[in-house]
């Protein structure tokens, strides 16, 4: 089955999901563990019948899920069929999806040769390079910490070094630039966007706001 693009899955009309990092993801407010642990049963049972699995994390008061065709390495429509049982389970427990609150959090490390440091990120990290990475990224085989990737860089002092890409749906992008300057932030560059937006800290500090869009 082969991957969906952003645009494809936008087109999808997928209400309460967002498309991050290559996954669909939701967050279900069920208010309580019981309907939570409810919920998942019932996300459990239909995921089994398609044979198709999501990542699932339940907590108190919410239940966070992520859909991804590792052998497509993407979106496909397997999780948009499941995306839309998901939403039908959550209808008929009384919750409700929400993709506002949802981001997906990686981060880049700005250096002018990655192959000298990437094995000790590596192995602190208990880390190491996806297949078809290319050496320039690691990941959590466990997938519970965000992944680091290099991003080439010149040797000038000073530099900040460190750097977070968050990934929010594009609905997003703006109230968290808004937030962000008034909490004392600036606008670095609009330059790429719709595909990111630099922002930084009062103290120059920069982070990466990323969305699917002009990825494709």
């Amino acid at each position: 089955m082969s991957k969906l693009s952003g645009r494809q899955i936008a087109d999808e009309g997928l209400d309460g999901w967002a498309y991050l990092c290559g996954g669909l993801q939701t967050r279900i407010h069920t208010g309580n563990f019981a309907t939570g642990l409810a919920v998942v049963n019932a996300v459990g049972a239909v995921a089994e019948e398609m044979n198709h699995h999501p990542d699932v994390d339940l907590r108190y008061g919410h239940v966070d899920i992520r859909l991804s065709s590792h052998d497509a390495g993407g979106v496909t429509e397997r999780d948009v069929r499941l995306g839309r049982a998901v939403a039908g389970i959550a209808a008929g427990a009384g919750v409700r999806l929400d993709s506002a609150g949802v981001s997906q959090l990686e981060l880049g490390l700005d250096t002018p040769d990655h192959g000298s440091i990437l094995p000790f990120w590596g192995a602190v990290l208990a880390m190491e390079p996806p297949s078809g990475s290319g050496g320039g990224e690691l990941s959590d085989p466990a997938d519970s910490l965000p992944a680091v990737w290099f991003q080439a860089s010149g040797s000038e002092e000073p530099r900040q070094r460190w750097h977070p890409d968050l990934w929010v749906e594009p609905a997003q992008v703006k109230p968290r630039i808004d937030a962000a300057l008034a909490a004392g932030g600036t606008l670095v560059s609009d330059a790429e966007a719709p595909s990111f937006w630099v922002l930084a800290d009062p103290q120059g500090n920069r982070v990466c706001l990323c969305t699917w869009q002009d990825r494709d």
